[in-house]
């Protein structure tokens, strides 16, 4: 298991995902899920990890939540798993200018984004008002 912890720290060390795009209207700079997947992707290969991301529909009091569950592991068995953390995201009932699978697609990307974060440990926004989880919190 230090090996797998060795390396977990190594990914979580080297890798650098600046915030890179732009909200047009509040004006402040954020990371998506694609810039902190393409970030990662290098390490994957140099450590010969995989990070598998799924999502799962979840009902909390009433609402539809979509949980992104971040799965690190580095010899393709269930054996090799470093460890894996979910992230949750609300639906929103409507959203103007989109269909019902946009909105779920948009909040499965959210999702898998601060999961994603959150295994890597890059910072996540003091503001986020979904709650998230990770594996260890859960124990």
């Amino acid at each position: 298991m230090n090996k797998e912890k060795n390396i977990l720290s190594k990914i979580q060390t080297e890798l650098k995902a600046p915030k890179g795009q732009t909200n047009k209207f509040g004006g402040y700079k954020y990371r998506s899920a694609e810039d902190i997947l393409e970030a990662i992707k290098p390490l994957l290969k140099k450590y010969e990890c995989d990070l598998t991301i799924s999502d799962d529909m979840v009902e909390v009091g009433g609402r539809v939540y979509v949980q992104a569950t971040a799965m690190l592991s580095c010899d393709g068995t269930e054996a090799g798993i470093i460890g894996e953390t979910s992230a949750f995201a609300r639906e929103a009932e409507t959203k103007k200018g989109m269909d019902d699978a946009q909105i779920t697609g948009s909040a499965s990307s959210y999702a898998r984004k601060y999961a994603s974060m959150d295994y890597s440990l890059l910072t996540i926004l003091k503001t986020l008002t979904l709650p998230t989880t990770t594996a260890s919190q859960q124990k």
